[in-house]
């Protein structure tokens, strides 16, 4: 069975301790996430590693080369307990109708809003997205358009091919309705929220939950 949900565009990996969090992943599968850029005014940085085709791993957490934001950072980084793939992002070319008929099945993705952040090579990437936090547990994706900026993937990232991706919650059944209301598909189990992703690596599989 497929379990790599339709127009996946990345997982968010948030962690304390980016530094750390990186010599892990590096560690643990022998490919070193490239460098992202800044999400500046955001006080948090990220590193990517290709997830194969169109989609990507962002591993992100605060940028100690920036002042403390006036705000709390991206994904609650500063409260985690360690690293956490706290949700995920479907690809949209249209996000104001992929919320509408969101909207119209069920689903509020939450209103979008502009992004932006520099690149190692001084590229500006901009994006619109719908609010990360639309339902609590992050197993809902939220959505992206990434416009006319170039994809991250374009950047010509190392590879670790997503291999599987499921999630469990304490009621599928609430979630399920929500995933399908996004033309997406998600392997979901009972349990503790959380992830589960399996990337390929020339070590051999490797696990993150």
């Amino acid at each position: 069975m497929n379990t790599i949900p339709a127009h996946l565009d990345h997982l968010v990996l948030a962690t304390p301790d980016l530094a750390a969090t990186l010599a892990d992943f590096t560690r643990r599968t022998g490919v070193t996430p490239a460098a992202g850029g800044t999400h500046v005014g955001l006080g948090t940085r990220n590193h990517l590693v290709g997830l194969g085709g169109a989609g990507y791993l962002e591993i992100i957490g605060p940028d100690p080369e920036q002042p403390a934001p006036a705000g709390p950072r991206p994904f609650g980084v500063d409260l985690l307990p360690g690293p956490r793939t706290v949700t995920w992002a479907i690809r949209t070319t249209d996000l104001d109708a992929a919320i509408a008929s969101a909207r119209a099945r069920g689903h509020d993705p939450g209103p979008a809003r502009a992004m932006s952040r520099r690149t190692p090579d001084g590229a500006l990437l901009e994006w619109r997205l719908t609010d990360g936090s639309a339902h609590p547990s992050g197993l809902v994706p939220f959505l992206i358009d990434w416009g006319a900026s170039r994809h991250p993937t374009a950047a010509g990232l190392p590879v670790t091919p997503l291999l599987r991706l499921s999630a469990t919650a304490p009621d599928p059944a609430e979630i399920r309705p929500l995933l399908a209301a996004l033309d997406t598909g998600l392997a979901l189990a009972e349990g503790p929220a959380g992830f589960s992703f399996t990337v390929g690596t020339p070590r051999g599989p490797v696990t993150f939950t």
